[in-house]
């Protein structure tokens, strides 16, 4: 296509007729590859179109907070299962211990990616500190800083049970209540759905 005359003898060239529907195919690709992202981060800004089942156990902590400011100050680089004990370790802080551990094992082939925690604001009575070296040699053992425990649980005074991910993020949060196998299938399905840890 060549050159085309104004009337003012100035020579005109014109687009080529593909270039409007390059700008339109460019545009298209852009909200493919970008509308997702878009979507999905209004979605979890703004809180619509969330399904209201869920599909674990414990209560999701979805707000960035971390082990430490949980009161915990850990080094850990793998999947942790932390109770966390405010007061003394009673009978319910004593059973989640021994949960952690349970559930690690019931990792089976994945057991390596997790450990299992306990962070204490007390000392331990001796028994039971005798024990814990006794019969739970991989357990880890944190002091619990209770001026920021605290505030965050809301003054609980109960022993809790957290999951914690690689990078010290609290994941989800349990109570004495919860059952073994539900925590085993949180913990599972968290393991099969991350690629950290």
């Amino acid at each position: 296509m060549g050159a085309v005359m104004s009337p003012l003898g100035l020579s005109e060239t014109k687009a080529p007729p593909g270039r409007g529907r390059g700008r339109l195919q460019l545009i298209l690709i852009l909200l493919v590859a970008l509308g997702p992202m878009i979507l999905a981060t209004g979605m979890y800004k703004f809180q619509f179109w969330v399904p209201d089942n869920r599909s674990y156990h414990g209560e999701m902590i979805g707000n960035g907070q971390s082990r430490a400011d949980l009161g915990v100050q850990a080094d850990e680089q793998r999947w942790q299962i932390l109770v966390s004990a405010p007061a003394e370790c009673g009978v319910d802080c004593q059973q989640l211990v021994y949960l952690a551990r349970q559930i690690q094992i019931g990792l089976g082939r994945d057991a390596p990616r997790a450990s299992h925690a306990l962070a204490s604001a007390q000392p331990l009575a001796a028994d039971y500190q005798a024990r814990l070296e006794r019969e739970y040699p991989q357990l880890q053992r944190y002091p619990l800083d209770l001026s920021r425990y605290t505030p965050m649980t809301r003054g609980t005074p109960d022993a809790q049970l957290w999951i914690v991910d690689p990078h010290g993020n609290l994941v989800l949060r349990y109570d004495a209540r919860v059952k073994g196998k539900d925590l085993l299938n949180d913990l599972r399905h968290l393991l099969k759905l991350s690629n950290i840890g």
